[in-house]
Parts: structure tokens; C-alpha cells; sequence
């Protein structure tokens, strides 16, 4: 017989000694040795004076403790010790237990507690041990100060680990680590253990995966992380982007990798998770924001300078400039080329129409070198905008007298002849403006949209009016002289005429 196995076994009569059944077992010349259900409290370690034939054990669900093959020496080519569900406590008592087992390979010490109880100098690390279970309910942080440095599998499937103790970090010959069904918030680095292939994370807590785990754990082959309460936001950016890179690391994708929050996306598969790399990049959004905030800061500046500056009086009379240009190009073909007809327009208030209608015109146009003058009253074509035949009239005069004074100031129309005179100056690079100060006018009063009005005041010399009868020879003289030019134009014919 090579192996033996008794399971569920009662035993009714206490009569007998215990150690003289516990012999049989211990001495029995097998390889394999079962005893399980059995409410088992002690086994005698072997009495054979050479090696122990036995190569596996299985004492599942006994009653063993501590006390268990305490200084066993025959047991030295036992490879399976299989202990789970028992009544094990002391992690460095186990360890002293298996000391001399240097053929053992496989341990199995899952229990409902299990603890090493500060005596971690006493502890015996195996160096042939290269399967470990160590499962439990209660598994405390103490028991990894005892654990085998050469293990290849480790179990600590649980559900009250809450983080990975520093001791796993020794073990450099670890290649598959299962620790399901714990409390864990993150997936544990590979720095201390770089030959790790297989991970098994499925249903701990983890929101969201850190990077430092893809960066450090390179040979990872496959990783079982689903069943957890993924958290869909930036941070899961990376681990999502793990496995389209990799192409079936992740164990169970994508059924068991599922968006727990925000509630907006619980229920989403992470592979359907797709965030922008503006949302996702920092620095990104940040200087995204910067830029869009000064953009904001000079949108409200150039405002409020139009505001002040009355920038949309300027766009609405350019804008009827250019309409007013178009309709002349469209529909007067033959007018395209301009033939100067008048010496002066003149621009004036109404309210002081009735010294430009009694002084200045007479005076202008009476006697040797008279001046054609364009006034509005009788040059402007009936049926046709103001705004055409105030343009027509600059257009076809010499000069553009502008007859300067309070009234002036607060008559727009009289701003819009003034605008399109020196939008005229400056095209034609000529000096056609001709001001005439009729009254003071000081610079406060006109309005700040009037900024042309104040430039041209404050840089060309004008005419002002003399109060003085004695005066105004020389002030009719120097305005004759200054209006005076050959016009080369047909007799009788007038401001905005057709043929």
C-alpha cells in the first residue's frame, strides 16, 4: 500500500490511549497519508530511524494547533503539507514545524486566523517552499514577516487585507499572486518582486488603478482585476489604454470591467469609457482656460474701447460708405471715373445755417474768382439717400470746408460729411479740408466717439471767424486763397446730375 485516506471519522470511545492510534498513522510506510474531518487533535511525529516514506500529507478540517510535528526530523521528504482548516495561530511556531521538511514544495495553511506574534527573529523561512495558501477570514498584516523567500504562488485570497504589507517586496521569485476578495484600494507595485506573471485582484475595492503599477510591472501577463467599483474618470485613462495596448492581458475583459461610479456611468464597460485629452490633461486645461480667460479679458476690453470709442457708429457709417459705393459702381458705370464739379462743399449745422447762407456763400461766391460752391439744400438729388448725395458732393469737390462750432459738435450728420471728407483726404493723399472756426469750441465738449474731430483740430491750422469788421477782409482772402483751383468741368452742371 502506498496511500492511505480516512475522512469523516468519529470516534466514540476515549477510552484507549490517543498516542497509540496516532502511532499507526505516524509509522505507517506509505507515501501519502489522508486524514480529514475527523476532529483530529494531534498526530506523533514518525519513529522510523531513517527517513519517513511519506511525500504527502492532507489533515484538512482537524483540530490540529501549534503543537503539531514540533522538532520532526524523519518528515524531510515530505513535498504536499495541505493544513487548512485547522486550528493554526502561530505563523512562527508553523514555520519552526516545517523547518526540516527541505523537500517541501506545497503548503497549505489556510485558516480562520492566522498570526505571527512578534517573534519574528524565531521564524524559519523554508527555501524550498514554492506554493503558499495562506487564505483566511482574519488574515492579520503580521503573518507576511514570516513568509518563504523562494515562493512561486502565493494565495491570500481574503477579505480584510487593505493594503499589501512590505514584506511581499522580498519575495524576487514570486510569479503568480492571488489576493481576491479583500479590501485592497489600489493594485500593488512590482518593484520588490519583478518576476511576477499573474495577479488576480477581481472583487476588492479599487476605484482607480494607479500608473505606477503599469510602469513597474512589465512582465505581468495576466491580470484578473474585474468585479471592482471602477470609478470612470481620468485616472482609469491609463489602465483602459493597458489593455488596447497589450490585446488580452486583462483577464475577463470587458464583461467584468464595469464603471461603478459617477452614477451617471454606472453600468458602462471601461472599453466604451472615451474622455477627451482636454478633460484628462491638466496642464492642458489649464492653459486651455488661460487662454480662453484672456481671450474673454480682451473680447470685454476691445468691447468696451467701442463702447467708449462709439466703435459701432464708425462700422455703421463705413458700412454705408461701402453700400453706398457699390450701388454707384452697379448702376453708374459711366460716373466710375469722378469729374470734379464744385471747389467746396460745405458742411454745416443747421443752426448755423444763417451765417453760411448770408456771409459765407455770398462772400465766396460774388465778384472776380468766384467759387462754385455744393450746398445741400439745392445740389443734392432729390430721391436719392442722404448718405449717397453727401459722398457724391465730397466726391465731385475740390475741398470739403467744414464750418466748426457747438452746433457742429452735436449734429451726427455733420460728423458723417467730416468722416467721409478725411476718408477721402487719406485715399487721395491730398490736403482737401478746409476748417472754419465759427465758435469756440472747447475740446471737452466733444464726445469721445469724435476722436477725428479732436486729431484734426488739435494737428491743421483753421480758420477762425474775426469778430472785427477790419478783420474780415484778410479772413475772406485767405479762405478764396486757399479754396482757389481750375476746375475742369462743364458749365451748369451739377452736384450728383446724370447725363
Amino acid at each position: 500500500m502506498k496511500a492511505l485516506a480516512l475522512k469523516n471519522i468519529l470516534v466514540t470511545d476515549l477510552s484507549f490511549s490517543q498516542n497509540d492510534l496516532y502511532r499507526i498513522f505516524a509509522d505507517m510506510n506509505i507515501e501519502a497519508l489522508t486524514v480529514a474531518g475527523s476532529e483530529m487533535i494531534q498526530m506523533l511525529c514518525p519513529s522510523f530511524n531513517s527517513l519517513s516514506p511519506l511525500r504527502y500529507l492532507n489533515f484538512i478540517n482537524n483540530d490540529l494547533t501549534d503543537l503539531l510535528f514540533q522538532n520532526c526530523d524523519p518528515l524531510i521528504q515530505l513535498e504536499i503539507f495541505i493544513l487548512q482548516k485547522n486550528k493554526f495561530e502561530s505563523l512562527s511556531k508553523v514555520s519552526s514545524m516545517t523547518r526540516y521538511m527541505k523537500s517541501r514544495s506545497y503548503l497549505d495553511m489556510s485558516s480562520k486566523l492566522l498570526r505571527n506574534d512578534g517573534a519574528e527573529e524565531r521564524c524559519q523561512r523554508s527555501k524550498s517552499l514554492k506554493e503558499l495558501d495562506l487564505s483566511s477570514k482574519q488574515l492579520t498584516e503580521s503573518v507576511f514577516g514570516c513568509l518563504p523567500l523562494n515562493v512561486n504562488k502565493l494565495d491570500l485570497h481574503n477579505k480584510q487585507i487593505s493594503s499589501v504589507p512590505q514584506g511581499i517586496a522580498e519575495l524576487k521569485s514570486l510569479k503568480e499572486l492571488k489576493l481576491a476578495l479583500n479590501r485592497l484600494a489600489d493594485l500593488p507595485g512590482c518593484s520588490g518582486f519583478w518576476a511576477l506573471e499573474i495577479l488576480n485582484m477581481e472583487m476588492n475595492s479599487i476605484l482607480s488603478p494607479s500608473a505606477d503599477f503599469l510602469e513597474s510591472c512589465q512582465r505581468v501577463r495576466e491580470l484578473e482585476a474585474g468585479h471592482n467599483p471602477f470609478k470612470c474618470s481620468c485616472e482609469l485613462q491609463a489602465f483602459v489604454r493597458l489593455e488596447r495596448q497589450s490585446g488580452g492581458k486583462l483577464s475577463g475583459w470587458p464583461e467584468a470591467y464595469v464603471c461603478e461610479y459617477p452614477e451617471d456611468l454606472k453600468g458602462m464597460q471601461l472599453k466604451d469609457l472615451h474622455l477627451t485629452e482636454l478633460a484628462c490633461n491638466t496642464t492642458l486645461l489649464l492653459v486651455t482656460a488661460l487662454l480662453l480667460l484672456l481671450t474673454l479679458v480682451l473680447v470685454g476690453v476691445v468691447a468696451f474701447l467701442c463702447i467708449y470709442l462709439d466703435g459701432p457708429w464708425y462700422v455703421r457709417v463705413l458700412w454705408q460708405w461701402t453700400q453706398t459705393k457699390r450701388r454707384t459702381w452697379h448702376e453708374c458705370p459711366e460716373e466710375r471715373e469722378t469729374v470734379l464739379q464744385f471747389h467746396a462743399f460745405i458742411s454745416y449745422s443747421e443752426r448755423d445755417s444763417v451765417w453760411v447762407k448770408t456771409e459765407l456763400i455770398p462772400n465766396l461766391e460774388k465778384g472776380e474768382g468766384s467759387v462754385r460752391l455744393c450746398q445741400h439744400e439745392r445740389n443734392f438729388v432729390p430721391g436719392m439717400g442722404i448718405v449717397e448725395n453727401i459722398m457724391n458732393c465730397i466726391d465731385k469737390s475740390y475741398k470739403s470746408i467744414f464750418v466748426l462750432s457747438p452746433n457742429f459738435v452735436q449734429s451726427e450728420w455733420c460728423h458723417y460729411e467730416l468722416y467721409f471728407a478725411h476718408h477721402t483726404l487719406f485715399r487721395e493723399n491730398c490736403n482737401s479740408l478746409i476748417l472754419i472756426l465759427l465758435e469756440p469750441v472747447p475740446p471737452y465738449i466733444i464726445p469721445a466717439r469724435y476722436h477725428k474731430l479732436k486729431a484734426l483740430m488739435a494737428q491743421r491750422t483753421y480758420l477762425e471767424r474775426p469778430k472785427e469788421r477790419s478783420k474780415r477782409a484778410l479772413f475772406w482772402a485767405n479762405l478764396r486763397a486757399a479754396i482757389n483751383t481750375n476746375l475742369p468741368v462743364a458749365e451748369g452742371q451739377r452736384c450728383g446730375e446724370r447725363d
